[in-house]
């Protein structure tokens, strides 16, 4: 596992921080769901899945830190 790069956006606040970290984390997990299938490990249906999963949490997120948003009922 590499380490997260830091964020230097003119932007700067904890919550874009912690929001790009967990954008950086969304990238590396869709790496590692699409080696994943593309070693046979998962159907392409189960990392679809998987990535919708992730794409939530990280819209989520988004909508929690970025947009000052509570978390979705």
């Amino acid at each position: 596992m590499e380490a997260h790069a830091s964020y230097r956006g003119n932007d700067w606040s904890p919550q874009r921080l912690l929001f790009h970290q967990n954008l950086e984390s969304f990238a590396e997990r869709v790496g590692l769901i699409v080696a994943l299938q593309g070693n046979g490990k998962l159907s392409q249906e189960q990392a679809y899945d998987q990535i919708r999963a992730i794409w939530k949490e990280l819209k989520d997120s988004k909508g929690n830190l970025i947009n000052g948003k509570g978390p979705a009922a």
